[in-house]
């Protein structure tokens, strides 16, 4: 007779026969539909991280489902040595739907960042004339793009960094919101290009002064820098915008997607830009197998019309000014700062009586509402952009409870 798995054993399994390269909360999840998730158990959870902004769309979203479905029914995968008859559509409705000329279709976030760092580069040989292996990339300190050997080289934060070496040169790493910073490290000719997250999010929604994206944007410009912007996690209507750069009116010279660009259903991710910088990068030159495969192409139009059809934007802008509101509310010590930018937002715990951000989430599972801590003391709420209000306000008393537990 087959043995049950309970939470207890599929912990036990991941913990023998998994690489222990991540620290997961206790709770063992079997199914999911829009805001909700439910463990195996069958315990209800409201969902407040949605896969770091993966499934923006809710769980299980019916059109975005279908359409993967359907294409899976048909055809999968022909790698890029063939046309599909799928690609060439969603490249079309991507690339007029963000305004850009081309798009490189890719799987990953790090996945785009990298290709990004390779398609900023070959535009400083080929267009602004940098003399080979001299471009340098500006990064901003506590940023998160990934966890590659590029990436990680660029990156401040010792426990994504630390015993990897030897990094990969070319990268001038400033502080955020530092404009000032930026300005100094601009005057370096051999600068090709700025790689941005508009609001940091692993560092624990860093939201920068207003101005700053677009002054950093328009010195870029003025220097004959690329600017790229990050939106892997910020991108797709999380932050009230569709993208978290529209808040201040700019236009990425080179802009990164993933994550709910497939609304939390498949790996696809995206990188558009206009010709002048698209097209320096030739045939096999880059590339991925599976990096706009016919299955990821229909979920991934059908993942932005969702977006649109149900005023996601909208109504992400709407909920995180109530969730806001009703943290910076709660009367404990324990709440330090609220902040963020529409339904991505970071409470900033601090320690009391040796309690700390983690047995605030722990409380917060217990009591149905799953999140999880960053850099030990922040916690970040992400719910799906489709989470009702009524099931918000549910969720928000909730959290309260959890952090007054400990008052």
């Amino acid at each position: 007779m087959a043995e049950i798995l309970t939470s207890k054993i599929a912990m036990e399994l991941e913990d023998k026969h998994g690489a222990h390269n991540y620290h997961p909360l206790p709770v063992v999840l079997s199914k999911g539909r829009g805001a909700k998730v439910w463990d195996v158990e069958g315990k209800e959870y409201f969902d407040f991280l949605s896969a770091y902004s993966a499934v923006n769309q809710g769980h299980c979203h019916p059109k975005i489902i279908g359409a993967m479905v359907d294409q899976a029914q048909t055809l999968t995968l022909t790698s890029r040595a063939f046309y599909s008859d799928a690609l060439g559509v969603y490249e079309k409705y991507i690339t007029e739907f963000f305004g850009y000329d081309k798009v490189l279709p890719m799987n990953t976030g790090a996945e785009a960042d990298e290709t990004a760092l390779k398609l900023c580069r070959r535009w400083a040989y080929d267009v602004k004339g940098i003399e080979p292996d001299m471009a340098k990339i500006i990064v901003c300190a506590d940023n998160f793009h990934g966890r590659t050997i590029s990436i990680i080289s660029m990156s401040t934060d010792p426990e994504s960094r630390t015993g990897f070496g030897p990094y990969t040169p070319g990268f001038i790493v400033i502080p955020y919101n530092d404009l000032e910073a930026l300005k100094e490290a601009l005057k370096d000719p051999n600068v090709a290009g700025f790689l941005v997250e508009p609001i940091q999010g692993e560092a624990g929604v860093v939201v920068p002064d207003e101005g700053y994206l677009k002054k950093a944007f328009d010195m870029c410009h003025d220097n004959n820098v690329l600017f790229i912007a990050d939106e892997v996690q910020t991108g797709i209507a999380r932050t009230g915008k569709m993208l978290a750069c529209d808040h201040e009116g700019i236009h990425p010279d080179i802009l990164i997607l993933g994550k709910a660009l497939s609304g939390g259903t498949y790996p696809v991710s995206a990188v558009l830009a206009d010709d002048e910088i698209m097209l320096t990068i030739k045939p096999g030159q880059h590339g991925s197998t599976f990096g706009g495969n016919p299955v990821a192409a229909k979920i991934a139009t059908a993942a932005l019309q969702v977006v649109k059809e149900e005023n996601l934007e909208e109504k992400a802008e709407a909920l995180g000014k109530i969730f806001r509101e009703e943290m910076k509310s709660i009367d404990s010590e324990m709440v330090e700062v609220v902040r963020g930018k529409g339904l991505l937002n970071a409470v900033v715990i601090k320690p009391k009586n040796g309690k700390t951000a983690m047995d605030v989430c722990v409380k917060m599972a217990e009591n149905g509402v799953l999140a999880k801590p960053t850099h030990d003391h922040i916690i970040r709420f992400a719910p799906p952009l489709v989470i009702s209000e009524e099931q918000l306000r549910t969720a928000i008393g909730l959290i309260k409870d959890s952090i007054l537990f400990f008052d």
